[in-house]
């Protein structure tokens, strides 16, 4: 299962994120090596399509991931949650077995 599935409500998200900016041609997730628990996810604006980048479309949405994270987030679904005041996307990675307490790193086995 390679693929990164982005529900509704989070390629509402960054297609209205797109639109503030004016620009971009998606949303960008990498992993990197970080936090308490080993892995963190890093969001930025997917400005260009590299040549090790993987695309992901759903909804009218675009997700670009590049190959070296690809394998950390294999069958991942990218949600955006509201819950009182607060926003953010909501990683519901298959390959995440522990979640650090803060909620911001990730431990794969």
């Amino acid at each position: 299962m390679n693929e990164v599935r982005i529900t509704a409500a989070a390629a509402e998200r960054i297609e209205r994120q797109l639109d503030q900016r004016g620009s971009g041609l998606g949303l960008r997730i990498a992993v990197r090596k970080t936090g308490c628990s080993g892995y963190g996810y890093v969001l930025n604006y997917a400005d260009e399509i590299g040549a090790d980048d993987v695309v992901f479309e759903g909804h009218g949405a675009r997700v670009v991931v590049d190959s070296a994270s690809l394998g950390l987030v294999q069958g991942l679904t990218l949600d955006f949650k509201r819950e009182g005041l607060n926003e953010m996307f909501h990683f519901d990675n298959p390959n995440a077995k522990e979640l650090c307490g803060c909620g911001e790193s990730f431990t794969v086995a």
